[in-house]
């Protein structure tokens, strides 16, 4: 049964991988390959709870008689649900950030960069463009930032060509803000999340090696662009302007909105508790905000008629089932006991090198998604983790213990492998969609800066750490 589990894993995992060329949502095939890997493991599941959880199920039965019965009431209860419950507060956690801002931009609180975007200077457009997309994905999801940018950048350039310079930068720009927090992307999350990192040296880390894959790419594109670009001004879309808030509110709100989420992770450090606690709590208090500025500008009727992108509130939903299905099967092919195994595998071949499987995640991610790159990975070492916990072996197990080697090299590579092939992220398949932009073009134009920006940073983590 464990091969039959881990064959839908790969199946899965190539179908992801070849989404543009089959035109089966990856979505849909995470979500079915999580579900039917769990419905498997439960009709085996008396062999895998012998050999995983023996001692567990002892206590769990108590003096009741083991039969089929009890064996799917433990693997429900205590096996299933740990995973739901992980899967969840990551799933959560998108959702309040995502709905801070979905408020913020229903109210104008980002038309200021439309304000310092009315330039023809294509290297002034560019850096506006990337600077905000990487603040702003090191503080939100990489798909919400991305989708952002790319609407306001169609509004003005009408160049197709240049659109899509633009659009590679903005992605790549998404992908390298998101891996500098535990915050900007669903990776972090998850170590974040564990306690396999900590908010402070995890960002401290990584500031210089994503901002040289950030930084390289980028310019390396300006370089493509014309001096000036073929820009039209008109009314931005979905700029909030019937909001009709004054400066000092939308300020005021942007301040909550976003300063809230910077102190998600002091909140958790006082509390103890998940980080999705403190992104609901943030969300809270923008909604209240927006409650008190709005009391006299709007009714009822007019928060209905608030526009939002649909290509962001589809592509929100579609980012938090992709995130579920993926860490429910990931979960169940641990449980299987197939990630110990191949775990030490590649200790055996590989000498336990932290780099080269580096070098492997970045490779993985450019053609797989990154996410499912780094959860897959992340799920090869939890147990090492847990391990040192609990018998303090710091030399053997070193690059896995709290603020690691391995879990930092995992999430940056995944996340700059994702800038290689536009398939391999959230934020390049939104450019595809958006600019209609094929994998041969990106991959002739920009897929070779973005190596040179990846190997630039892994660089740098090596001169760093060794």
């Amino acid at each position: 049964m464990t091969v039959i589990i881990v064959t839908i894993l790969f199946v899965g995992f190539f179908l992801i991988a070849t989404e543009r060329l089959t035109n089966i949502n990856k979505t849909a095939v995470a979500i079915f390959i999580g579900t039917l890997g769990w419905m498997l493991y439960v009709g085996n599941g008396s062999d895998y709870i012998m050999e995983q959880h023996p001692e567990e199920y002892m206590i769990f039965l108590g003096n009741e008689l083991s039969s089929g019965s009890m064996i799917k009431q433990f693997i429900a209860q205590n096996i299933f649900l740990k995973y739901v419950g992980k899967a969840s507060e990551i799933v959560l956690f998108i959702l309040a950030t995502t709905t801070i801002v979905e408020i913020l931009q229903n109210n104008g609180c980002f038309d200021f960069i439309s304000h310092y975007m009315r330039t023809r200077n294509s290297k002034k457009m560019l850096w506006i463009l990337s600077v905000f997309t990487f603040v702003l994905s090191a503080n939100l999801d990489n798909l919400t930032s991305t989708v952002m940018a790319l609407t306001m950048m169609r509004a003005v350039v009408r160049n197709r060509r240049q659109r899509m310079l633009l659009g590679c930068a903005v992605a790549i720009s998404a992908n390298c803000g998101g891996a500098l927090t535990v915050i900007g992307d669903p990776t972090g999350l998850v170590l974040w999340n564990n306690g396999f990192v900590t908010a402070t040296n995890y960002s401290l880390s990584l500031a210089l090696p994503c901002l040289a894959a950030w930084c390289l790419p980028v310019w390396w594109i300006g370089r493509a662009l014309p001096e000036h670009l073929d820009t039209e001004w008109m009314t931005m879309p979905y700029r909030g302007d019937d909001a009709r808030l004054k400066l000092w509110q939308r300020v005021l709100m942007f301040i909550v909105g976003i300063g809230g989420l910077w102190f998600i992770p002091t909140f958790h450090n006082i509390t103890k508790l998940s980080p999705f606690i403190g992104a609901l709590c943030v969300l809270a208090v923008l909604w209240v905000v927006n409650e008190i500025v709005n009391r006299k500008s709007m009714d009822a009727s007019d928060t209905v008629q608030r526009r939002v992108p649909r290509v962001l509130q589809y592509g929100v939903i579609q980012m938090i089932l992709f995130v579920m299905g993926i860490m429910l099967i990931v979960g169940v092919v641990r449980e299987t006991g197939a990630m110990d195994e191949l775990a030490a595998f590649l200790d055996r071949e590989i000498d336990n090198n932290v780099w080269v499987m580096g070098i492997l995640a970045g490779a993985v991610s450019s053609v797989l998604d990154n996410f499912a790159t780094a959860m897959s990975l992340i799920s090869l070492r939890e147990a090492d983790a847990v391990t040192y916990i609990q018998t303090m072996m710091p030399h053997e197990l070193l690059p896995y213990v709290q603020n690691g080697l391995y879990w930092k090299v995992i999430a940056y590579a995944s996340a700059v492998g994702g800038n290689i092939l536009c398939t391999g992220s959230m934020s390049g398949l939104a450019l595809m969609k958006m600019e209609r932009l094929h994998i041969g073009w990106y991959l002739k134009n920009v897929g070779g800066k973005a190596i040179a920006g990846a190997l630039l940073g892994f660089i740098i983590m090596m001169v760093l750490f060794i």
